[in-house]
């Protein structure tokens, strides 16, 4: 097992570093930077004066490796629209983004893994119908349309919960409603294809034969292993959603990351950029890392690969 780990963390640290010298280098290409701080009216004496202050006269290497060491001492500089530490911008947001995508992943895994284990359970019934119907619409439809749609009903005319915001819990819900479904029909699908095949398996057939309860079958045999691969695409999932959070939180007024990114995006902020895109990165690293190590916990046979 723990051969199987340092594997992954290896791949984990590799895949790390690359994202960081794309990170790095997509900016890098998007044009003169000192430009772009100093905006169309800057002189020439000004942007030559910027380039210096920010180090963009330094060879590219040597900016990349200062860059770098300053984001593993999780230091990205200061925000060149806000004047102020990167850093502490990200982990004033950082929180609301994470409440975001856990009660987002949570709703999308509450209504998957049921929908998921009943359409198995009644193949070819109207039950199994319906959760594929919800899968194609879920897939189908636009997290911002179906975002506006909840504020339109729950918020404007029944009132139940806040239109935007964070103040409260009550101003997660209709966002982590709108980002959870978006995950539930790859989780759903999954979580039935993945009983449908363990069902047929020769230990569940023994199981049954034992007499046992149809209860114990399915959730202490059956869906244990038909669970697996879901564990996996949770993971992924949750990264989806800290990355995908920019237009959700933009929806619904929400102080995270992804409305820190888009503002940034906007406004030229590039060390903003940078951080973020990076951080969100290493989310989904550790996060896939987590989910390998996980499945390999629950599935031995996964350790050989």
């Amino acid at each position: 097992m723990w051969a199987f780990v340092f594997k992954r963390t290896l791949i984990a640290l590799s895949v790390a570093l690359t994202i960081s010298v794309l990170c790095f280098s997509l900016l890098q290409l998007s044009g003169d930077l000192a430009l772009s701080i100093g905006g169309p009216e800057a002189t020439a004496e000004q942007v030559e004066q910027i380039r210096i202050e920010y180090g963009l006269d330094r060879p590219v290497i040597q900016q990349f490796t200062s860059w770098l060491w300053g984001a593993v001492q999780l230091d990205f500089g200061r925000s060149y629209y806000y004047q102020s530490d990167v850093m502490d911008l990200v982990v004033e947001r950082l929180p609301v983004t994470m409440t975001l995508g856990v009660m987002s992943l949570a709703i999308a895994l509450g209504v998957s893994i049921p929908l998921g284990v009943m359409a198995a359970l009644k193949r070819g019934s109207w039950l199994d119908r319906m959760a594929m119907a919800i899968a194609v619409t879920g897939q189908a439809m636009p997290n911002f349309w179906f975002g506006l749609t909840l504020i339109i009903i729950f918020a404007v005319k029944l009132q139940w919960f806040p239109a935007a915001g964070s103040d409260s819990w009550q101003g997660f819900v209709l966002p982590a409603v709108a980002l959870g479904y978006y995950a539930t029909p790859a989780m759903m699908r999954l979580t039935r294809s993945g009983m449908l095949e363990v069902l047929e398996a020769d230990y569940i057939r023994t199981a049954r034969a034992k007499g046992l309860r149809t209860g114990t079958v399915i959730f202490k045999h059956a869906l244990r292993n038909a669970v697996i691969p879901v564990v996996a695409l949770a993971a992924v999932e949750l990264g989806f959603m800290l990355g995908g959070s920019v237009v959700i939180e933009t929806v619904f007024s929400l102080r995270g990351l992804g409305q820190l990114a888009w503002n940034a995006i906007s406004r030229n902020d590039y060390p903003v950029v940078q951080a973020i895109v990076l951080i969100i990165a290493l989310f989904y690293i550790v996060l896939t890392l987590l989910a390998d190590i996980l499945n390999a916990a629950l599935d031995p046979r996964l350790r050989a690969r």
